[in-house]
């Protein structure tokens, strides 16, 4: 049987928690604490907008806050990429939620062009 499809709200959710964890294992200077705290905003705030998205009061407030959500999407991209190649934190793990960034990235820019009508 095929497992069902995680909503891009559960998927969000999840891959904050996830970097959460994540970030509490790069190394404690100043580079772990400048990078992580860049990470940790930018991709806790992809869910939030999510979640602002869905209640959002017009078809243009929903555009809105999940365009803001792909800009943190895109923006956690970049952090897990700059760790990944300082080497400040090399595992399957930080593979693994690259991958998951650029998923949610893909997933984000679907959903703001099909809500523009592109």
């Amino acid at each position: 049987m095929e497992e069902k499809k995680k909503d891009i709200k559960e998927r969000s959710f999840e891959f904050a928690v996830r970097i959460i964890k994540f970030v509490q294992k790069l190394p404690k200077n100043h580079a772990g604490f400048k990078l992580g705290g860049e990470l940790l905003d930018a991709s806790t705030s992809i869910g939030a907008n999510i979640e602002e998205a869905t209640g959002g009061f017009s078809k243009k407030d929903f555009t809105h806050k999940m365009g803001i959500a792909l800009k943190e999407a895109r923006e956690s991209n970049y952090w897990l990429r700059l760790i990944k190649v300082s080497e400040l934190a090399k595992s399957d793990e930080l593979d693994q939620l690259l991958n998951e960034s650029e998923e949610l990235r893909k997933i984000l820019t679907s959903i703001v062009k099909t809500s523009k009508g592109q």
